[in-house]
């Protein structure tokens, strides 16, 4: 199994991005999947996540309306388009196999760094 992700980068607030994970060596359809972070000196904090068919997605409170969660079977791609950037959004972004849809995480990838800051 492996997971990398892609798309992160210093961004204006106000900014967007689109980050991808490229997944390898599993069934990718067949799983839960989710973005989670970790802003420098904090914990992880889960972002988001969809069901494998794509049929259901959830996000955390504050970035409704500013994160969109998708993707794409066929190619065995997650991916997190972010809109409207803030300072406090600055963090690695992670993806990651979730077996159950409740947070329980079996693979990680290596992280892509998003920081917002003019």
């Amino acid at each position: 199994v492996q997971l990398v992700e892609s798309g992160g980068g210093l961004v204006q607030p106000g900014g967007s991005l689109r980050l991808s994970c490229a997944a390898s060596g599993f069934t990718f359809s067949s799983y839960y999947m989710s973005w989670v972070r970790q802003a420098p000196g904090k914990g992880l904090e889960w972002v988001s996540d969809m069901a494998g068919d794509g049929g259901r997605t959830n996000y955390v409170d504050f970035v409704k309306g500013r994160f969109t969660i998708s993707r794409d079977n066929a190619k065995s791609t997650l991916y997190l388009q972010i809109n409207s950037l803030k300072p406090e959004d600055t963090a690695l972004y992670y993806c990651a196999r979730d077996l159950t849809g409740w947070g329980e995480y079996d693979y990680w990838g290596q992280g892509t760094q998003v920081t917002v800051s003019s």
